[in-house]
């Protein structure tokens, strides 16, 4: 069941690319795609949209609502965290996760502090680059994802992010905050999706998202 129209989140995140992280066969097993956006308009007036769909395609939630961000920068940094806040609140502890933002830097800061958690001391393999007005929601971020069992990043176009109408006009799409709330697992893995471990292709870091 795709949102808007578009493709379902599993399918624009297994065709997108992963920045900094290699991006494996078994993307498709994540249990929970969350697509995020955020608006800026020079009048001061924004918005926030997410999506969330389970790995089959079911409709988890979706959220439009608006914003004031000082830029568009920190309108995506926004909305990814209020997206992630959402999903936290409808997701086990134990749920895989992918990520799809149309914001290059922040997929990429994303994946930069997955792979911190692996490294003895924490530390990124690159520096964070995060905006200053965006740095309470980093770190609200970065602690929402040490609370999935795996998360991972893609980078998709503006016109395919299913969050985009949602967060550029929120007076249109209001009425999604109506939606019966849900907590909805995914389906089992079936037969021909095997849990065990695969070995990853080469990272997809440099390609573009239309690849």
């Amino acid at each position: 069941m795709a949102a808007h129209g578009r493709p379902a989140l599993r399918d624009l995140f297994d065709e997108s690319p992963t920045p900094h992280i290699a991006h494996p066969p078994t993307t498709h097993h994540r249990d929970f795609y969350v697509a995020t956006d955020g608006s800026y308009r020079d009048s001061g007036q924004g918005g926030l949209g997410v999506v969330i769909e389970t790995r089959d395609g079911t409709r988890v939630t979706r959220v439009s609502t608006g914003d004031s961000p000082p830029d568009n920068n920190v309108a995506e940094y926004r909305a990814l965290h209020l997206g992630l806040d959402v999903l936290a609140a409808r997701a086990p502890a134990d749920a895989r996760v992918g990520i799809l933002v149309d914001h290059n830097d922040l997929a990429a800061n994303v994946n930069n502090a997955v792979l911190a958690t692996r490294h003895p001391d924490w530390q990124p393999t690159r520096p964070f680059v995060v905006p200053r007005a965006s740095e309470n929601h980093w770190r609200g971020i970065r602690a929402r994802l040490c609370g999935f069992d795996e998360v991972r990043a893609a980078r998709i176009h503006s016109d395919d992010n299913p969050a985009h109408p949602l967060a550029n006009a929120p007076d249109r799409y209001g009425h999604v905050n109506d939606e019966p709330e849900r907590c909805v697992l995914p389906e089992p893995l079936g037969p021909s999706e095997p849990a065990g471990p695969q070995y990853p292709p080469p990272s997809r870091a440099d390609r573009h998202a239309s690849d």
